[in-house]
């Protein structure tokens, strides 16, 4: 499992796309159609009608695009395990050697099949040599132009990644120390009053800590991350004692769901300082977990004071924005981020898409 695991990750790395999916097929038909009208329509004189000549190229340049894609697809999971400079010139290779084949192909069915007349469309004079030096010249020109494309957008989207990675990384840390300031306050007044809860406390902000140094693009599952929420919750319940009520309604929130990890403790700490510490006799925050299709949606609900502070709220949109932007950068348009309020409560929602660990990506 380890083994195919690596392998696929391997090759969805490798600069070649993948040939045998159908969107990359459709391309290399319509790709080699444009280029079979170029070809026609690029001599000044055709010995038989323009159509003719099309109908023609256009068989050709489809026999190498198709089978040059085909010999690609089979190839590529080798391909992927050489260094990319290998597998460039093994690609470029292959792409002439299936060129010089089907040139043969086509001659050899042109030779067996006389009454077709198909010699006729392909140069005169020294007709063997000129149709394979033409062939294959056509073909290094195109094959180095779409592998160095391929290269590009390659690298391209590996620097998109590696920006969003460390994007990601940097908000992760930007939240980090919110609820670490907070728990240490925490248990440096339950070490004299009681130990053994100030321990508890201790091995909660470690685990709690030990996740928020982790890699931020690895997700978790949302069994875990609920865990981890209670954790907090736990440290600050021992701080704000009876002020801090909790309504938990999760329980349609399937278990096995990747979240991004701490994505929710961020926001139950947000209705904490900016909702419960604002109000003398504190107050109920609610979590309410719901999935709807392919989509799950969280809520955590907090009281609000009838006027609160400016930079309390100015704190609050710094925070709610920080989960917004790590949404984005991992999800995109599929997960984002909402707040509504009134004179007494503020309510934030993340949506995510539903993914487990057999999916690839978010389900469609």
């Amino acid at each position: 499992m380890n083994t195919q695991t690596h392998s696929k990750a391997t090759t969805d790395n490798f600069f070649l796309p993948d040939f045998c999916s159908v969107r990359m097929v459709f391309a290399v038909v319509v790709i080699s159609e444009l280029l079979a009208i170029v070809l026609t329509l690029a001599p000044l004189e055709s010995r038989a009608g323009r159509w003719e000549d099309l109908s023609i190229i256009s068989l050709f340049v489809q026999w190498v695009g198709l089978s040059s894609a085909a010999v690609l697809c089979l190839c590529r999971p080798r391909l992927s395990r050489m260094s990319e400079t290998r597998a460039a010139i093994v690609s470029y290779l292959l792409l002439l050697t299936t060129t010089l084949v089907i040139t043969e192909l086509a001659r050899w069915i042109g030779q067996a099949m006389p009454y077709a007349d198909i010699g006729n469309h392909w140069n005169s004079g020294n007709w063997h040599s000129d149709l394979l030096l033409r062939n294959l010249g056509i073909s290094a020109i195109v094959s180095a132009l779409v592998l160095r494309y391929f290269y590009v957008q390659h690298q391209w989207k590996q620097n998109i990644r590696a920006e969003a990675e460390a994007r990601l990384q940097a908000l992760q840390s930007r939240i980090r120390p919110h609820f670490l300031f907070n728990s240490l306050n925490t248990i440096a007044s339950l070490t004299q009053i009681n130990p053994q809860q100030a321990e508890e406390a201790v091995e909660n902000l470690a685990d709690l800590f030990r996740n928020s140094m982790a890699d931020a693009s690895h997700q978790i599952t949302l069994k875990e991350e609920l865990a981890l929420s209670r954790r907090y919750l736990e440290i600050e319940k021992l701080r704000l004692g009876e002020r801090l009520q909790l309504r938990w309604c999760v329980d349609e929130l399937p278990d096995n769901a990747l979240v991004p990890r701490l994505i929710i403790q961020p926001l139950l700490e947000n209705a904490i300082y900016h909702g419960i510490e604002t109000l003398g006799a504190g107050g109920i925050i609610g979590i309410d977990g719901h999935r709807y299709g392919e989509e799950i949606c969280i809520s955590i609900t907090n009281p609000l004071a009838a006027r609160g502070d400016t930079r309390q709220h100015e704190g609050n949109r710094i925070a709610v924005e920080n989960i917004r932007q790590r949404l984005a950068a991992i999800y995109g348009e599929q997960g984002n981020l909402t707040t509504q309020s009134d004179t007494d409560s503020y309510i934030t929602t993340i949506t995510l898409p539903y993914i487990t660990l057999n999916d690839v990506g978010p389900r469609q």
